[in-house]
């Protein structure tokens, strides 16, 4: 069979620099200034969210597949769906309003501004209204009509804007101006109310002093930072779109090697001769530069590293009410110590019944893991990976590779590449969002993605790496979403090392096998997109069900 078209070269030789190391920011998720809304969706149309890529259209209609920036992107936790995308919200909801505004005072005239808005007020509907207070989607919004975006904003404005808003009553919006508004009279928590196209839906209005509605959007944040906002056309009917992507208009432009199925990529790499890197490396290649993309791949790695760094070396009690007390910062310490006294004593020191524990690599994934999810339950900033709540997974696996593997500079890179094939699969055909299919599609998309980033790096052939992801979806199907107190803390922080645990060991697996197995990864990507569809609503993402109503908050 003759090969398909020849390609750039993905990989070029290793730099000199440390591995990792950052040479430029991640391009942002949206385009400064424009409220850019692409890939159409008819409200009347078949198309459900479960069957979008990148929040816009089913894969099989996709120009090509899902970016390695959609993918992995930085933001701040606890949640992509209830924090990430509603800031993302919020944002788009402040430029749309300033433009609204187009003729009436500028926002440099707070008293004019104030004087023509009334009233700033936000709906959270569905999963955002029954866990939001837990997800702090009410601060998530109000820091995107403040203008911040989830990757770039200061963790002290994060940790403040909430206390200074309720002491001055006013939230400073730019291109408008200081709004009045009142966040526990303006933002409302409305649970039962939940919208035909997403259960995770929020609207946001301004109304002018004399009650006339100056601007009002309805947003859906589908999962892993995504967000449609409800748009009118031309005839007057509503149509759902995507916020603008990482890569804008050049999201539109064909792929090199597309595809929309597992099955088609391990067909795509076989007629071409190319690893599972390989290819999506061409496929972002083809929009942007190899520099641009070898330097976004550097940052993502980077900005894990950054936020295991800052979880080792944090202590105390988490916020929210559960008195989780952190423990990275501890087990990092006895970890050393183990180690310092290994290489002193030796192997069988008497001292120590575990210094010589073939499984004592799976301690640091597990303080890897433990790090990641403690900064995103404090809403730090995290690298979504494919969400915030299952964001500890792929970097575990990740620094796993780094310490315990002869890891490289390409090696990371390659890492990262499958990790994004399979996590822009799942988001492609099933969903990554808890409260659209439970915690299988956050943890167990995880799962797979850190197995085939493993598996990849370790040498495995394209259905190897396939196999890799399979296993560890498969033993993840059934997860529920019941956050207790609707805080990403328990079980969300253990899941995630066991989840990091059961990546390392399905590569393992996976790379002693050649390949060949009963089950395909794309059955299992619809076998968790059907269990989760038949998942009762109080499983998933409620807090209504499960820990949540058996665990007594204490």
């Amino acid at each position: 069979m003759r090969p398909l078209p020849d390609i750039p070269e993905p990989f070029r030789a290793a730099a000199a620099s440390p591995i990792g190391a950052a040479t430029s920011p991640i391009a942002p998720t949206e385009e400064a200034g424009a409220p850019a809304c692409t890939g159409a969706v008819g409200r009347g149309s078949p198309i459900g969210a479960a069957a979008v890529i990148s929040g816009q259209v089913p894969a099989r209609h996709a120009p090509r597949p899902l970016s390695v920036r959609d993918v992995f992107r930085v933001g701040i936790g606890p949640s992509s769906s209830h924090t990430v995308g509603p800031m993302r919200a919020g944002r788009h909801f402040a430029t749309c309003l300033a433009e609204a505004l187009t003729g009436q005072p500028s926002g440099d005239d707070a008293d004019a501004a104030l004087a023509g808005i009334g009233r700033l007020v936000v709906d959270l509907m569905g999963s955002l209204g029954a866990t939001g207070k837990g997800h702090s989607t009410d601060r998530a919004v109000m820091l995107g009509l403040a203008g911040h975006r989830p990757e770039s904003v200061p963790i002290g404005v994060v940790d403040s804007i909430m206390d200074d808003v309720e002491a001055t009553g006013v939230l400073p919006v730019p291109g408008v101006g200081e709004v009045r508004f009142l966040p526990g009279r303006d933002i409302r928590f409305l649970p039962g109310r939940v919208l035909p196209f997403h259960v995770n839906a929020l609207t946001i209005a301004a109304y002018a002093e004399t009650g006339e509605t100056l601007c009002e959007k309805t947003y859906y944040s589908v999962g892993g930072g995504f967000v449609m906002v409800e748009c009118g056309d031309p005839e007057g009917r509503s149509q759902v779109r995507a916020l603008a992507s990482s890569d804008g208009e050049a999201s539109a432009t064909p792929a090199p090697y597309p595809y929309a199925r597992a099955d088609q990529l391990l067909e795509t790499c076989e007629r071409a001769g190319l690893r599972i890197s390989d290819v999506v490396m061409a496929n972002e290649c083809a929009v942007q530069s190899e520099e641009a993309v070898n330097a976004a791949l550097d940052a993502i790695a980077e900005a894990m590293r950054e936020c295991i760094d800052a979880g080792c070396s944090a202590d105390g009690v988490l916020p929210g009410g559960l008195r989780v007390q952190r423990r990275a910062r501890r087990l990092l310490a006895e970890l050393e110590a183990r180690a310092a006294s290994a290489r002193s004593a030796g192997a069988d020191a008497a001292g120590d019944p575990m210094a010589g524990d073939p499984m004592a690599g799976m301690d640091w994934v597990n303080l890897y893991a433990l790090a990641v999810n403690e900064e995103n339950a404090a809403g730090h900033r995290v690298v979504t990976a494919p969400t915030n709540g299952a964001a500890g997974v792929v970097p575990a696996v990740f620094a796993y590779y780094r310490r315990f593997m002869c890891a490289d500079r390409e090696g990371v890179r390659r890492f990262l590449l499958a990790a994004a094939a399979i996590g822009g699969l799942i988001k492609a055909n099933a969903s990554i969002a808890g409260a659209e299919v439970g915690c299988q599609g956050e943890v167990g998309s995880a799962s797979a993605m850190a197995a085939a980033g493993l598996a990849e790096v370790m040498g495995g052939r394209p259905r190897q790496v396939e196999n890799a992801a399979e296993i560890a979806m498969e033993h993840s199907l059934g997860l529920t979403c019941d956050p207790v107190g609707g805080l990403v803390q328990i079980p969300c922080i253990e899941r995630n090392a066991l989840a990091a645990v059961k990546a390392v060991n399905a590569a393992r697996m996976a790379m002693w096998g050649d390949g060949r197995h009963a089950v395909s990864f794309d059955a299992v990507i619809e076998t968790m997109r059907q269990t989760g569809r038949d998942m009762l609503s109080k499983y998933k993402e409620t807090s209504l069900g499960g820990l949540a109503v058996c665990v007594v908050e204490c």
